[in-house]
């Protein structure tokens, strides 16, 4: 078998063995469909523009909602890419539709059981009833049910995206095949960590994946003063004709991202983000409580059109079953029965988040 530094010798690509050359092509096969999974650009535009108010979405809501999303694929024990699909189905649903803030949590919910149901496996997916109650929304599982057929819907059924996490899976796969250095000195759990800061801000749903992947390994690599690493990720740029300026457009925000995200005015989400501190006596008390949750109202539907106006509406009847009916069976994955027993042995517990790069700005 070839030694590394023979297949990167020349630093071109396409006489690799044959293990680069099916990364690559699955590489060029991703890049023909990324623009498929795009957010419409000017939905996100009009989000942007939006004040804070309780008749639209803004921007700062978005973000602190995906925020929410990290915490709890933190706590339920999901993958990374459970997360990544949860904010792209979020972010193309928001674009292309005109909702209301009370509708935002309904709506963020039910793209993460739509992304669980996508990446993990069954055993592991908690149930509505779960995510109601631990995410502490006031909505009913008829209600999150229903806005996942909406979504689904919205989307024509194309749930399952190529994202920025697909090509830094294969740029990883791709670089570390072909360097003659360490495999540990490039971390994917933290170019992973890097890629959900960055996702907590919405600017970045606008950027191509390939692109925004390509940037978190280049800023990565250029951290660890890698130059045999560096010549790959040009040969992967290379390949995938991603011009230059592009690159650096999109470089330049991944690094003031994970600058502001490290710095020490960020408060950490462990301790500030979807904490839920209760006695002893709530947690015992909570299976009750939620039953008694009002239901969510009439949800509208209602899309942007390009002048940022509101589409005809139909309405949607939600909240119809109640949450007893609805709640049957068991209420929490075997694999979390430990954690949960675990927390409410103790006076308080909290579910936070506590990763390479978990924080929030404000």
């Amino acid at each position: 078998m070839a030694t590394r530094e023979h297949k990167r010798r020349g630093k071109t690509l396409p006489n690799l063995d044959m293990e680069a050359f099916k990364l690559m092509r699955e590489l060029k096969i991703n890049l023909e469909q990324e623009s498929i999974y795009l957010p419409w650009e000017k939905g996100l535009n009009l989000l942007e523009s939006t004040l804070e108010n309780d008749k639209q979405i803004s921007a700062r809501c978005r973000d602190a909602k995906v925020e929410d999303l990290w915490s709890l694929t933190s706590f339920f024990g999901y993958r990374t890419q459970t997360f990544v699909q949860a904010v792209n189905l979020l972010d193309r649903f928001l674009a292309i539709m005109k909702v209301k803030p009370k509708h935002l949590s309904c709506i963020t919910i039910a793209c993460l059981h739509i992304a669980a149901k996508l990446v993990e496996e069954e055993c592991n997916i908690a149930s509505t009833h779960d995510l109601i109650r631990i995410s502490q929304c006031k909505f009913t599982i008829s209600d999150l049910t229903r806005m996942e057929k909406i979504i689904s819907e919205k989307l024509n059924f194309q749930c399952k995206a190529v994202t920025a996490l697909t090509f830094l899976h294969l740029y990883h796969e791709v670089t570390l095949l072909h360097t003659s250095e360490s495999k540990d000195s490039l971390s994917l759990d933290k170019l992973e960590a890097q890629l959900k800061a960055c996702l907590c801000r919405i600017v970045f749903s606008k950027a191509k994946p390939s692109v925004l992947a390509l940037s978190l390994l280049a800023q990565e690599i250029e951290a660890i003063q890698s130059v045999d690493m560096l010549e790959i990720a040009q040969c992967i740029q290379r390949h995938l004709k991603i011009a230059d300026r592009e690159l650096l457009y999109w470089r330049g925000l991944v690094a003031k991202c994970i600058t502001d995200y490290s710095s020490p005015e960020c408060s950490k989400p462990d301790n500030k983000k979807l904490v839920w501190i209760i006695s002893r006596r709530t947690a015992q008390n909570l299976h009750s409580n939620y039953y008694s949750v009002p239901e969510l109202p009439t949800i509208p539907e209602g899309g942007w059109d390009e002048s940022g106006s509101e589409d005809s509406c139909e309405d949607m009847s939600c909240g119809e079953d109640s949450m007893g009916s609805d709640a049957e069976g068991p209420s929490v994955p075997p694999h979390l029965h430990h954690q949960i027993n675990k927390q409410q042995t103790s006076s308080t517990y909290s579910l936070g988040v506590s990763e390479h790069l978990g924080a929030t700005c404000h």
